[in-house]
């Protein structure tokens, strides 16, 4: 049996009129057989730093207070060779020209997660991805994705792709770890430095991945994948 692995996916400043010219989608995946592990240490960091078990991990919620535990999640990260992320930075909305491609902003948002999302999938494995909920209506677009994926790997039956739904982050850590990892990205890329904080945790994810985190990575860099897309490279 080809080994599973679970996907899962987050987004920032991805409205079409949030008056954001920066996109970032990002997605964190790990072997399903190392999930309850993955969940146990998360746990433990928030034990030692006495934070609830049941407090969900955001980057709008990182404070000055909370510092060190956010610091030590970042660490752990990098530290465990089973956690993985894959981020697509659109750099500025403002210059797509949907009528000309002959889609509206939500079916190219869906390009963009088979774009961030394609390079992760390999047909040798089997794929649960999990994606943050976000209104009542993404039913039927996540259909569509797991459609699109399945056919680009020629996976008619479904045994690559197994599953993509929508979850609520606040029950899934991992997708908490996946927010987290993306907004920092988002903060960076839009420029932002209002928070002392969040620039040292950004800068922490520089130091152990070797990269500035505003461009293209290495196409098979395995634990921080960037792909900074262009309008132009539409086709």
């Amino acid at each position: 049996m080809n080994q599973i692995f679970n996907v899962y996916c987050d987004e920032s400043c991805h409205l079409e009129n949030d008056h954001q010219p920066v996109m970032v989608l990002g997605a964190v995946w790990c072997p399903l057989e190392k999930t309850r592990e993955i969940l146990v240490r998360i746990r433990e960091i928030k034990s030692k730093h006495k934070i609830k078990a049941d407090f969900e991990i955001k980057w709008t919620k990182v404070s000055p207070a909370q510092k060190e535990f956010y610091l030590d999640l970042i660490d752990y990260f990098f530290d465990d060779d089973d956690l993985h992320f894959r981020a697509l930075i659109v750099p500025d909305k403002t210059r797509l020209q949907h009528e000309k491609f002959g889609h509206d902003h939500d079916t190219w948002y869906y390009k963009m997660y088979f774009d961030m999302l394609k390079v992760i999938l390999s047909p040798d494995a089997c794929y649960r991805i999990y994606l943050d909920i976000k209104d009542t209506k993404s039913a039927s677009k996540v259909a569509k994705l797991h459609e699109v994926l399945c056919n680009n790997m020629y996976d008619f039956e479904r045994k690559i792709i197994e599953r993509v739904q929508t979850v609520h982050s606040r029950e899934v850590s991992v997708l908490q770890l996946a927010d987290l990892l993306t907004g920092a990205i988002s903060y960076l890329n839009r420029g932002l430095s209002s928070s002392p904080v969040k620039l040292e945790l950004i800068e922490r994810m520089k130091k152990r991945s070797h990269y500035e985190l505003t461009k293209t990575t290495l196409l098979l860099e395995k634990k921080v994948n960037l792909f900074r897309w262009h309008a132009s490279e539409v086709i």
